[in-house]
């Protein structure tokens, strides 16, 4: 990223995010709300140190010398295997103004037309009141439905508005981040949120299926719920444990990634996120089994110094380093990568 991004990005974010040379949530454990870890955050490092362990088999004699980084993705022609992730709460989260004068519908429309514009898709996050969604529903509007709500896991009948509210930003695939079923400050604020029963969400990708998108389920951390979300329905999932913003103690994302791969691959598809901060940490994610991969934290400063063309170079960043590292581990395309390619 940029140098001059980040430095602006720093400035604006000041008590929220430190734009650290390595984001990695060191110097922001128990800084929530803002950009840190939950608690000690155990769970945020644990994304980092689970991809700094994977290794790469480098390979230089073959003829894949201009990877094809194209994928396909719940019927998405995607320049990379590449989405940004679902954050929202631009004031409590990544600074206020004055000193930061992007507000939150200048920052949804970075994320989604920022993606849009590098060829990939932007996810718009969700909250209590109406701001954050209707500033992400609106940028998705805006970008010709090019852009995937998240809606949270809210009780009683604010669940089906917001999803219905979702479907007419004219999206193709519609997620629910059930990861956020822990947030307190949701309940605190007279929204509260909810784990999910597997009869609720069978209506909910009901539902999601009747408006003709397709439903993914953001925070599955073990085969079991794999399997469940499966059984419901549901197209897609993504491994997460929510940045580490939910739960203290978790492992990695990429250590429980392979055995979710190995034991719903084949009945979804399976996406991931947690760490991601360059193209060789996509190729490690993909090579342990996920089918494309979320980028959180570093969006939304590519975002809030960068604007909707920060976003965009940045992900053409990322496009770059994994063509490369493709080339050096053999790989001439995206469907082409497996765990072989693993030291």
């Amino acid at each position: 990223m940029d140098a001059s991004i980040k430095k602006l990005a720093r400035e604006r974010m000041q008590g929220r995010c430190r734009v650290c040379p390595q984001c990695d949530g060191r110097a922001c454990s128990g800084e929530v709300p803002g950009m840190g870890g939950l608690g000690t955050g155990s769970s945020f490092r644990a994304n980092i140190e689970a991809l700094a362990k994977v290794r790469l088999a480098m390979r230089c004699l073959h003829d894949a010398a201009q990877p094809d980084t194209a994928a396909e993705i719940l019927g998405m022609k995607l320049a990379l295997p590449v989405m940004a992730a679902p954050i929202g709460g631009v004031a409590f989260n990544m600074g206020a103004a004055p000193q930061n004068p992007v507000d939150e519908a200048a920052y949804a429309d970075a994320v989604i037309s920022g993606s849009r514009q590098a060829g990939v898709i932007g996810c718009g996050g969700d909250g209590v009141g109406s701001l954050i969604p209707e500033c992400s529903f609106a940028a998705i509007r805006r970008a010709g439905g090019w852009g995937i709500p998240f809606i949270k896991p809210w009780e009683g009948d604010f669940l089906w508005q917001r999803l219905e509210a979702a479907a007419a930003s004219g999206c193709k695939v519609i997620g629910m981040d059930v990861d956020a079923a822990g947030l307190v400050t949701l309940r605190l604020q007279g929204r509260p949120v909810s784990p999910k029963t597997p009869a609720e969400l069978v209506e909910i990708a009901r539902f999601v299926h009747e408006k003709g998108a397709s439903f993914i389920i953001k925070g599955i951390m073990t085969v079991a719920d794999a399997c469940l979300a499966a059984d419901a329905g549901a197209d897609a999932i993504v491994v997460s444990n929510h940045g580490g913003r939910v739960l203290d103690g978790t492992p990695g994302t990429a250590e429980v990634l392979p055995a979710i791969a190995e034991a719903a691959g084949k009945r979804l598809s399976v996406l991931a996120d947690g760490g991601v901060r360059s193209g060789t940490d996509v190729l490690k994610m993909l090579a342990l089994g996920a089918k494309a991969v979320l980028i959180g934290r570093p969006v939304s400063v590519a975002a809030i110094g960068g604007g909707k063309d920060g976003v965009a170079a940045y992900i053409e960043d990322i496009r770059a380093n994994l063509s490369s590292a493709m080339a050096l581990t053999g790989c001439k395309n995206i469907t082409s990568v497996s765990r072989s390619i693993l030291a």
